[in-house]
């Protein structure tokens, strides 16, 4: 095939697939990346509340199936991974009706603008009345900030690794140890 006549092929394939490549990157990313993180307050992450029923979250599509929970907390503990954009699972009550009793963030979600890889210092810009607790530093390899309860006594648990000094998990009302 002469040089002419390939590039009566060629040709046209490239402009199509230049023309689908500029359609394609000026388009929303996928699954909603555009989309700003999820909300995380002393009483819910997102539409997640404390409280919630397992069959709830499930219909409105906010957590996986239910699953066994920790073996520390006994034979009848039971948590849901949460659903995308978070990352992160729900621990549900010993008892049927199955309700939310603490939500565990690893991604996805922000307390007033601080979210997951934050350093103790952007925490407590946010949260100026936070405590630092190094009570499970050597055990956890994990500092505590905890903001102050709220009246109805939650709040927002920052775990922030030793080694990298980032947050790595967020927890309402409070950050469970299961290892």
């Amino acid at each position: 095939m002469s040089p002419l006549r390939l590039s009566r092929f060629v040709l046209p394939a490239v402009v199509l697939a230049a023309g689908v490549t500029a359609l394609s990157s000026s388009a929303a990313p996928p699954g909603g990346a555009s989309q700003a993180p999820a909300k995380i307050t002393p009483e819910r992450v997102d539409g997640v509340h404390l409280g919630d029923t397992h069959q709830d979250l499930r219909n409105r599509g906010k957590v996986g199936p239910i699953q066994p929970g920790c073996e520390l907390g006994g034979p009848n503990t039971r948590s849901a991974n949460l659903r995308a954009p978070l990352k992160g699972f729900v621990t549900y009550s010993l008892s049927s009706p199955r309700r939310v009793r603490s939500i565990t963030v690893r991604g996805g979600a922000r307390a007033r603008g601080v979210g997951i890889g934050a350093k103790i210092p952007a925490i407590l810009a946010k949260f100026p009345n936070a405590k630092v607790d190094h009570s499970t530093d050597q055990v956890f390899q994990l500092t505590l900030v905890m903001t102050p309860k709220r009246r109805n006594g939650h709040r927002i648990m920052f775990g922030v690794s030793t080694q990298t000094k980032r947050t790595t998990v967020i927890g309402v009302p409070g950050i469970g140890f299961c290892e």
